[in-house]
């Protein structure tokens, strides 16, 4: 199983509200969370290369010219600072263990190491294998993320046929994933809210699974079989 991490795993749009709610009051959570996620999309185009949390520091000053809050700006910003303390779902630490003896775990993520070692502790250290941007050079969507993670795989004599990639973001991971032949799992952790929140919009496209939590994918995996010729069922 490879896994996006921030917005699956971590809870990254609470930790982007705290962070600017400790400078100014934020009466409009959706407008916010709308703005970065443009923002993001914006800075990806402009620099590929970047790992998430560099990319904090220029999706920071253009916040802080929309929201209108001077503090967010700097070099590095308080978002990036915070980066560290934004919190894992509830659900990610126990089911990642329960999962760990069973799959091959493997962190496919737009964050660098550094930062996935600042999460581990919430997430209980729970992978196998992890592919950053600071290690192959480009952000997903790229396919090199994916072709990436598929090599360290395959080095254990694990196949694509044998995947399941875990994500939340259309934008980030599911096309993507889904062009490349993989299965798919989305984790829409958005759920029931409009919009994508601080996710870049995107294309959706229809995945093997669909689930709400990491605690529903769970359920399905203890249950009937899910996988089936290859596919994913249900």
């Amino acid at each position: 199983m490879t896994f996006d991490v921030v917005g699956t795993l971590i809870d990254f749009e609470s930790g982007i509200l705290r962070c600017i709610r400790s400078f100014s009051p934020v009466p409009d959570d959706r407008s916010v969370l709308a703005a970065f996620g443009a923002a993001e999309d914006a800075q990806q185009r402009l620099t590929p290369e970047r790992p998430f949390p560099a990319m904090l520091d220029p999706i920071s000053v253009q916040l802080a010219a929309e929201l209108g809050i001077p503090e967010l700006a700097g070099s590095p910003s308080p978002l990036r600072w915070s980066l560290g303390s934004w919190p894992a779902f509830p659900d990610a630490a126990e089911v990642l263990a329960r999962w760990r003896d069973r799959f091959v775990l493997v962190a496919l993520t737009n964050a660098d190491r550094a930062a996935l070692e600042a999460w581990g502790p919430a997430l209980g250290h729970p992978f196998h294998a992890t592919v950053t941007v600071d290690e192959v050079g480009v952000n997903k969507p790229d396919p090199r993320m994916f072709e990436a993670a598929l090599d360290k795989l395959a080095a254990v004599g694990i196949g694509r046929d044998e995947v399941l990639h875990v994500a939340q973001s259309q934008y980030h991971d599911i096309g993507a994933a889904h062009a490349l032949g993989l299965r798919t799992c989305w984790v829409e952790r958005r759920h029931g809210q409009a919009g994508t929140g601080a996710t870049p919009t995107a294309t959706v496209v229809r995945p093997d699974l669909h689930v709400r939590s990491l605690a529903e994918l769970d359920e399905l995996l203890q249950g009937t079989a899910v996988l089936d010729g290859g596919r994913a069922a249900g």
